[in-house]
């Protein structure tokens, strides 16, 4: 008997499995006290489960009476039993989930998950069809589960938008055809390419492909599974025949994909979308580039099919329950696969484009002109990669089927995230979930060749095509790759055009500079980032503003999280918290954390994502600091300098009333001591109660000294250190902490259980530096010194002006405020000696200043840039007034911009 009850405006009506018809020759109930009615049916010892079989008497039948027919959507409930417990702690992959089989009346059986590896009792089935007489539910069990109960709900479709409801693209499909990648303008150049250098391999590929009979044989009783071999041979047929005329090919590929689609069944496993989404992808091109050969039943039936498909999409059909600005709605899903449907099928059914358009041109497109003035990604490398390439697959479907570039220009830049986070490893600087990994323990080269191709492509990069060469192409998809690359674009492997350093903008701050480009496991080059300032984006994004990485011959530093699933209890409270990364905390003992239990100290932990540049910009909830300077030179490709200033005030909660972190970057030309960061921490919290901790995170046991601490990284046979010498606290102002190993991996004492993922920040360390006396300020000034080997860290000299801290080291002078405030009045610098000294000064308030004095009586004005906020000067020792205004005698500053070290 159905129990219902009202859930909103619709009922629920639910079908316990102890009271369906339960085949006693293979099931039985049995009480289980995790159900809420504490009863699960199960298989019964020694029983083989018939899921994958042809048995027709089912486990147990569900007698199911609607009051209306309709749509319904279906859920499941069910637990493991020890042998159901013992599969899910072995399973890796979502595909290793438990499996029941079910039929709804006569309709034709399908397998649905019952049971995920990652302990989620209730699981979404499905929608189906009811006509609202009595009709059996059959369902086969699988071994190890325990089912409570089924659900129905009455199925209602998505919501359209009152804006998307008489929507009208600016921007639509051509009536010709073909117009998905390629229209009749552009289908002449793309021919010509085919047999250039270059393309010839992929086209001799394509066309053996094509030419290759492609056996499908099923039963039109039986659902299909999905194929992706049989995807893409439909897709190198057609492909074919566009580019050839070859009818035969043609018709193959039409008769492929329409058997595919009206039998294929992809059933409920998570993020089972992807797959859903490349075959009405493939089913899309089929029916462009072979459309003059379809008949009119034809189109009907594909038609049919590939919505049918999109209704099952998470983001659903109309296509609105999820957004496209992030998380899953801002992958494949609307940007190739339902826009490639909505552009193949407009001549029969114009409305699924201008859903799509709306979504694209609307959302996307206005929010991506905001967010790329920064040129990376807000969900981290891994991610971020993944879902630019979709991005980038929505920028070239829309040029390709009209000539016009719907994007902003900014969306070229952003390539260069992926370009800049490169460690000389091969490896990528830590940013949001994941690592991109090769296997565990061993050494890999990051790689994303398809964004790569999408991306140099699209900004006719030649540096980028270097780099999507050495990742080794796209050998497993010869047609997108003929479809984009053009074979009189070189390829240039050497990245010494680049410049060293890199300043992201306002929108995601960050800097990441380098002493070098040289990418091999011999480097001796220094890799540095910093991050925060702008906005947080949510989902994958951390909780990371004011984190710095470094890299010298190995990591030296960085982040100690790692990514297996996504919201588990170690996830939530740890891999994407502050904790885990190198970077102030501020524990409140009264703070709570929003979706999380653990108080790490750290900045907001946000998982929404905002939906409009309005809202990103208005709410204080996605505050994530500002960034007061960026600079670096006096060469902008090869500077001595990097400067980074950012008031991370707005990522806290109101227990900061006010925290500036400053980062000096040295490159040192030097083989001995190649560079050094000069690091600066002003925090205020709202109560002296408020514990500040000063953290870096490392991979290899620390060893403490009296000036601070030394890291030691080893890439190969090489071994480089970080020494790091504390100025502010004074050594007895100040205590230490180290937790190593399990202990690392606590928040403060709250332990999780780290994934086991074969990487080393599964066993890090946690340095932490606090004040010993509680007051609502701390200052931190800190000297990082990279050696190489057991070469000794340079001598370091410090004194405070009334307004900055001056830190002399090698022949470099350095000044930096001494407050959250820039400087604006005068205040002089000491050189010592008569050698020629580079001197920054850094926080200077934009403006007109004059420096003064010295051995050689230097007497120059220069001005000061907004954003920029630093001078930069060579001169030898003595006194040097800087003043803040032009001296009437004084000469105009001038430095030597290819001054490189």
């Amino acid at each position: 008997m159905a129990q219902s009850a009202p859930s909103g405006a619709k009922k629920v009506y639910r079908f316990h499995a102890s009271e369906a018809a339960v085949n006693k020759a293979t099931a039985e109930v049995v009480a289980d006290e995790r159900l809420g009615n504490h009863k699960g049916t199960t298989l019964k010892a020694g029983v083989a489960a018939t899921v994958d079989g042809s048995t027709p008497e089912a486990d147990l039948v569900f007698h199911v009476k609607l009051p209306a027919a309709g749509r319904y959507m279906m859920h499941s409930y069910a637990v493991t039993d020890a042998e159901g417990a013992a599969l899910m702690k072995k399973a890796k992959t979502k595909f290793e989930s438990l499996f029941m089989k079910l039929q709804v009346g006569n309709g034709r059986p399908t397998k649905r998950v019952v049971y995920v590896p990652w302990d989620r009792p209730r699981q979404e089935t499905g929608k189906f069809e009811f006509d609202g007489g009595e009709q059996a539910v059959k369902i086969w069990l699988p071994r190890g589960v325990r089912l409570e109960y089924i659900e129905l709900t009455p199925y209602t479709p998505p919501a359209v938008p009152p804006q998307a409801q008489n929507y009208r693209p600016a921007v639509v499909p051509p009536a010709a055809h073909p117009r998905l990648w390629v229209n009749r303008q552009s289908l002449p150049l793309i021919k010509s390419r085919l047999a250039a250098d270059g393309n010839q391999a992929a086209w001799e590929k394509v066309k053996k492909a094509a030419l290759t009979p492609f056996v499908f044989e099923f039963d039109r009783a039986k659902e299909v599974a999905y194929n992706a071999e049989l995807e893409v041979a439909a897709e190198s047929k057609a492909f074919y025949y566009l580019m050839t005329g070859d009818k035969k090919a043609g018709r193959e590929a039409i008769t492929l994909m329409t058997d595919y689609l009206s039998h294929v069944e992809f059933g409920n496993i998570l993020d089972i979308t992807r797959e859903i989404g490349r075959a009405i992808y493939y089913g899309s091109e089929v029916y462009d580039w072979c459309y003059d050969l379809l008949s009119a039943e034809e189109k009907k039936q594909l038609c049919k099919h590939l919505l049918r498909l999109a209704d099952d999409m998470e983001i659903g059909w109309p296509p609105f329950l999820q957004k496209i600005i992030n998380g899953h709605g801002n992958e494949a899903q609307v940007n190739r696969d339902l826009l490639s449907m909505s552009i193949a099928i407009y001549n029969e059914n114009p409305l699924p484009y201008q859903y799509c358009a709306y979504t694209v041109l609307e959302d996307l497109v206005p929010m991506r002109k905001f967010e790329y003035q920064s040129p990376r990604h807000n969900q981290g490398v891994n991610y971020g990669a993944y879902r630019m390439g979709w991005e980038m697959h929505a920028a070239w479907l829309l040029y390709r089927m009209t000539g016009q570039e719907v994007f902003d220009p900014n969306i070229k830049n952003v390539r260069k995230f992926w370009q800049y986070m490169r460690m000389p490893n091969g490896q990528m600087l830590r940013d949001g979930d994941g690592f991109g990994a090769g296997k565990p323990g061993e050494p890999y080269y990051w790689k994303s060749p398809l964004t790569m191709l999408l991306f140099y492509a699209y900004a006719a990069d030649p540096v980028l095509k270097g780099e999507f060469v050495r990742q080794g192409g796209l050998p497993g998809n010869p047609v997108l790759f003929l479809l984009l690359n053009d074979p009189a674009l070189q390829a240039e492997a050497s990245l010494q055009s680049l410049p060293l350093t890199l300043d992201f903008g306002p929108v995601l701050g960050a800097m990441v500079t380098r002493t070098g480009w040289n990418i091999d496991a011999n480097s001796n080059d220094v890799v540095a980032e910093i991050k925060g300032g702008g906005y947080h984006f949510g989902n994958h994004q951390h909780s990371d503003a004011g984190a710095i990485q470094l890299y010298y011959r190995g990591m030296q530093f960085g982040d100690l999280g790692v990514y297996k699933f996504y919201g588990t209890p170690y996830d939530f409270n740890f891999n994407k918290r502050s904790i885990a990364h190198s970077m102030m905390l501020a524990v409140d003992p009264a703070e709570k954390f929003t979706r999380a239990e653990a108080n790490d100290g750290g900045t907001k932990f946000n998982q929404r994502a905002p939906t409009t540049v309005q809202e990103v910009q208005t709410d204080p909830w996605f505050n994530n600091g500002k960034v007061l300077s960026a600079d670096f030179g006096p060469s902008k490709t090869r500077p001595f300098y990097s400067y980074f200033a950012v008031d991370l005030t707005g990522a806290y909660t109101s227990k900061m009333n006010g925290y500036n972190r400053g980062f000096c970057f040295l490159n040192l030309g030097r083989e001995d001591v190649p560079a050094a960061i000069i690091l600066t921490d002003d925090m205020t919290t709202a109560s002296p109660g408020i514990k500040k901790y000063w953290q870096i995170n490392a991979l290899n046991a620390p060893e403490t000294t009296a000036n601070g601490v030394v890291l030691t990284a080893r890439q190969g046979n090489l071994t480089g250190k970080t020494h790091i010498n504390m100025l502010l606290p004074a050594a007895a102002n100040r205590q230490m902490e180290v937790r190593s190993g399990p202990d690392a991996n606590n928040v403060f004492d709250k332990k999780y259980e780290v994934p086991n993922v074969g990487q080393p920040e599964e066993n890090g360390h946690r340095i932490m530096i606090s004040p010993k006396k509680a007051s609502p300020r701390d200052r931190f000034l800190t000297v990082l010194q990279l050696t190489a080997g057991d070469q000794q860290a340079l001598p370091v000299k410090y004194y405070e002006t009334p307004v900055s801290y001056v830190v002399l080291l090698a022949d470099r002078v350095v000044s930096m405020s001494n407050s959250r405030e820039l400087i604006n009045k005068g205040f002089s610098v000491k050189v010592p000696g008569n050698a020629a000294c580079q001197i920054v000064l850094t926080g200077m308030a934009p403006g007109k200043w004059n420096i003064r004095g010295g051995n050689s009586r230097l007497n120059v004005n220069t001005s000061v840039e907004a954003g920029k906020n630093t001078i930069f000067l060579k001169a030898k020792g003595g006194t040097y007034t800087i003043s803040p205004q032009w001296a009437a005698d004084a000469e105009m500053l001038r430095t030597e911009e290819n001054f490189v070290p």
